[in-house]
């Protein structure tokens, strides 16, 4: 006997910038089908089977309830127009210092940026054009990812790099095409991310924490005591969430309020070392909090509101930018070195490695600047390089995220060393786990939403296990026929 099939389409949508999604659940026999998202979007979908229609239809009718009792009614899908995501407006003023910090080159990307990341082979600049650019610690341009909206941050993970974008995705860059790993929910417009062992942690402007672990499925959130979050970082010990009323550690796990901190002015961005976490703040300073304890342990006051900061190896030197286009330098105590214009605009994203500063700017530039301790003493008394500019190659190679992958015939036809995983039903979800030898077969491998298919085969370059008890992809990924 056939069943007929119900769908309950439901939004909710608030004035003033607020949440603006839908949830739709359908009932098709035993089976109860959830699609959720932003709306306008196509959203993500969630599929459960049960032992009888009347249980599936409870367990449809529980779902439904729960949403409305939250402010979700009932709505006509394409009624309601998509509401463009958050975009972050700086403002950038010309530099008031009398000379241009020690910089030793820059690249002009084109557009703002907002993402930056620097490791032992590579530095990466994302900007608000969907444009992350890889280049060398000499300014050699490498290569061109392009994806579909402006980038808001990169961030690292071991070897794994991520790009948070405008489009609500996070992108895996650290293969040769990128995918989405990540597609935060409907009601998050982000403002930062981090990422530790496979667990994103995302900040937004109503002032939330959400965290969400490698299979793309939401674990715990929590509303700080101010809105527009932009700070936050994380480490085994806590995930630390700047807003505009200070600085909140919450545990990773549960996320139980470990300590709060108020500060001199709405936090703008934050940087971390092994024991200390900075602030730097609206009010025009850089503040160092305890991990520990949440007590401020020193200010570094700036002329202006600070919009990045960064660290040398243990604090021995405090650098930050802020939004009159100039770049200061302090010791650990507090005491101002020099303030120096970039050349380039505010610097709305910094980091240090390998005695450089890396700034990415308002202008769309990523800036090296010389940050050893004799380039910043000839600094204080007025000597820095002569800039160089760095050119676009005139091949450069682009890659743009892929929606589909190669395929082989048979996994000899793979590189050496392959391994094979497949796509599983699991209590209603798609799951990805290891079918090769030597792998824990219970474990998940996170892999891309948009391949995922129902009992297909893939051949990976590694895998390799992380904390929490999952393997992630090192390298390409192949359809196997």
């Amino acid at each position: 006997m056939s069943t007929a099939v119900s769908t309950t389409y439901l939004e909710l949508s608030q004035e003033g910038g607020g949440a603006h999604k839908f949830y739709e659940v359908i009932v098709d026999g035993l089976t109860v089908t959830v699609r959720y998202g932003r709306i306008g979007a196509a959203g993500q979908t969630q599929t459960q089977t049960f032992a009888t229609v009347e249980k599936a239809r409870a367990a449809a009718a529980k779902k439904v309830g729960e949403k409305v009792r939250r402010g979700y009614a009932p709505a006509v899908q394409g009624g309601r127009a998509p509401r463009a995501v958050t975009r972050r407006q700086v403002a950038s003023a010309p530099s008031t210092a009398r000379a241009v910090a020690p910089v030793l080159w820059r690249f002009r990307t084109g557009s703002a940026a907002f993402g930056i990341h620097v490791d032992d082979e590579r530095c990466w600049v994302g900007n608000q054009a969907g444009d992350v650019y890889t280049l060398d610690h000499e300014g050699a341009v490498l290569a061109r990812f392009s994806l579909p909206d402006g980038v808001k941050c990169l961030v690292a993970d071991d070897f794994w790099i991520y790009a948070g974008c405008d489009d609500g995705k996070v992108y895996d860059l650290s293969s040769k095409l990128p995918f989405a790993a990540y597609d935060i929910a409907a009601d998050v417009d982000i403002f930062w991310l981090d990422i530790h062992e496979g667990v994103l942690d995302v900040s937004d402007c109503d002032g939330r924490l959400t965290v969400i672990d490698h299979e793309d499925e939401h674990q715990w959130s929590r509303r700080s005591q101010g809105e527009h979050a932009w700070m936050v970082r994380a480490d085994d010990r806590a995930v630390y969430h700047g807003h505009q009323r200070g600085v909140t550690a919450y545990a990773p796990d549960g996320g139980g309020e470990l300590w709060h901190t108020p500060t001199k002015g709405g936090v703008l961005f934050g940087w971390q070392e092994r024991d200390a976490v900075y602030a730097g703040t609206a009010h025009r300073v850089v503040q160092r909090l305890s991990k520990d304890t949440g007590a401020i342990e020193a200010t570094y006051a700036c002329d202006s509101s600070v919009y990045s900061c960064a660290t040398s190896p243990g604090g021995r030197f405090v650098f930050a930018g802020d939004a009159a286009s100039s770049v200061y330098c302090f010791d650990r105590d507090g005491r101002r070195l020099w303030k120096l214009g970039t050349g380039s605009g505010s610097a709305l994203s910094m980091q240090y490695h390998d005695e450089r500063l890396y700034l990415v700017t308002t202008d769309g530039s990523l800036v090296c600047v010389d940050a050893s301790e004799a380039a910043i003493s000839a600094a204080q008394q007025g000597t820095v390089p002569v800039a160089r500019d760095v050119k676009l190659a005139a091949a450069l190679p682009t890659y743009a995220p892929a929606t589909a992958v190669a395929a082989v015939a048979t996994v000899a036809q793979a590189p050496a060393g392959a391994v094979v995983v497949q796509c599983v039903q699991d209590s209603g979800r798609l799951r990805v786990h290891v079918v090769s030898d030597g792998y824990d077969a219970s474990w998940n491998v996170q892999f891309p939403r948009a391949i995922r298919e129902p009992g297909a085969r893939y051949v990976v370059d590694a895998l390799h296990p992380a904390a929490g008890g999952f393997y992630r992809v090192r390298g390409d990924i192949r359809r196997l026929l």
